[in-house]
């Protein structure tokens, strides 16, 4: 999936795209058509840069009943041609998950849309999952025949089935199905479900990975063969090596941790970080060095894993490289330093927004490092942050580092934030909007009646509300 091309935040598109407050309540002035026109071009078009992380969902849904809107484009989209030919769940994914939303909130045409989609459509199991959570059994049941038409009374058809019914990740359907008493289907579902358990079972009986009794040496050999098929194990390598390795083994371990192949040195890298060697600071500056990507990778991260006054220290010296290891000494000081590192948190901050712009990674932990230690002068920092990251999760993380070091935040983003698209965010701005604002007010008690909102969301909405807040 190509990456979202995300619209300046200074128009409704872009405000809409990111989540945040501000889209909602600029949508809502808006003119209906636009509003409605900018809000299909994001549910059609998934703005996330991780959809798997960042919600959209509610927030988009919460738009649609609020303008009223009609579903005709969303069906559109669902049933045309290209749904059969480019079967990626993530061109359907937030379309169902806004009408699974939808019919939550009673609108009886998104739930039958989800019903033909899950009978006709190619992301027919998302669909499926979205009505197993609000449709009736009735409805389910009458979902039964057509679903099980995609698998041919094959065997190669029925392992398919059990697979997906040993996969599903809402089972209530496929439940409901096994007690029908028709044989194609009762009996079928049933059939499944025990291929499904019986091979669960023998994947548990043959597992791979080690075995007690191995040698430094064969853990050394097992991280370096997962390097080779593509998967890294230097984490769990380095658990291993906790497991077997005794004080004889730490000449060899050292070696190679200087001298071994990519997967075997990575490996060692984490196990003596982790067990806080003395000499393993040494290795890893040596290590970033030394030309191997996967080397160099496994050595920040081995720092970025380490305990200690003893990291912290050396953070602060290599807080001013300007390669990845001084980008995770940054990190490092942001999460464990204290008052006194707060200016280098500060610049490291600054550089990193001016070099790398408002989505950089190494912001997240930066943006969280800002807040813990109170900087109050990196709030216009964070404050650009908020505005311009594309990542809505990046955005909350800026708005609980705002509500630290910004005295203005009560009754400015904070009121925004009552309508972003991250529970989370929104939980921080319930604990922090000034409730003399009548919008704010408004919001909280809609807040708390809302059977889809969180309850975190609700549990801090419900904290604020009292008999100081004006009547609306």
């Amino acid at each position: 999936m190509f990456d979202p091309v995300i619209a300046p935040s200074g128009t409704l598109l872009g405000l809409l795209q990111r989540g945040r407050g501000d889209g909602t309540l600029h949508a809502l002035a808006a003119p209906r058509a636009e509003a409605l026109a900018a809000l299909n071009h994001c549910v059609l078009n998934d703005p996330r840069h991780d959809w798997q992380a960042e919600n959209r969902s509610l927030y988009y849904a919460r738009l649609y009943l609020d303008l009223h809107g009609s579903l005709e484009e969303l069906e559109r989209h669902l049933f045309d041609a290209d749904d059969h030919l480019d079967t990626d769940e993530a061109r359907t994914g937030l379309t169902l998950a806004v009408l699974g939303h939808l019919a939550s909130y009673g609108r009886g045409d998104a739930l039958a849309l989800l019903r033909r989609y899950a009978e006709r459509g190619a992301n027919w199991a998302w669909a499926l999952d979205e009505l197993a959570l609000r449709d009736n059994d009735r409805g389910l049941r009458a979902l039964a025949t057509s679903v099980l038409a995609r698998f041919p009374a094959t065997p190669e058809g029925d392992a398919e089935l059990a697979a997906t019914v040993r996969d599903a990740f809402e089972p209530r359907p496929w439940r409901l199905w096994a007690e029908d008493d028709r044989p194609a289907v009762g009996a079928r579902v049933r059939a499944a479900r025990e291929a499904g358990s019986f091979d669960r079972w023998q994947r548990q009986m043959r597992p791979t990975g080690p075995r007690p009794g191995w040698s430094v040496q064969a853990v050394f050999d097992w991280a370096e063969q997962g390097l080779e098929r593509g998967s890294d194990l230097h984490v769990p390598a380095a658990r291993c090596l906790s497991a077997v390795a005794g004080p004889d083994d730490r000449p060899a371990i050292i070696h190679t941790a200087q001298h071994g192949p990519d997967g075997a040195r990575s490996a060692a890298l984490h196990y003596l970080a982790e067990s806080r060697d003395p000499v393993v600071l040494d290795l890893i500056e040596t290590a970033t060095l030394s030309g191997s990507v996967t080397v160099a990778e496994a050595a920040v991260s081995a720092f970025e894993r380490m305990c200690g006054d003893e990291a912290v220290d050396r953070a602060r010296r290599w807080v001013h490289r300007p390669d990845a290891l001084g980008a995770s000494a940054a990190g490092v000081l942001a999460c464990r330093g204290g008052t006194k590192d707060a200016q280098l948190v500060l610049g490291a901050l600054r550089r990193t927004v001016r070099a790398d712009g408002p989505d950089a990674p190494p912001l997240w932990t930066l943006v969280d490092g800002a807040g813990r230690l109170g900087i109050g002068c990196a709030a216009p920092v964070l404050r650009h942050v908020y505005r311009e990251t594309a990542s809505s999760q990046l955005r909350g993380r800026a708005a609980r580092a705002l509500a630290a070091t910004d005295s203005s935040f009560a009754t400015g983003l904070a009121v925004e934030c009552l309508w972003d698209c991250e529970e989370t965010t929104r939980e921080v701005a319930a604990l922090h909007a000034e409730t003399g604002d009548v919008r704010v007010a408004d919001r909280l008690r809609r807040l708390a009646a809302d059977p889809a909102e969180e309850a975190e969301v609700q549990t801090a909405v419900r904290s604020r509300i009292g008999p100081d807040i004006p009547a609306v």
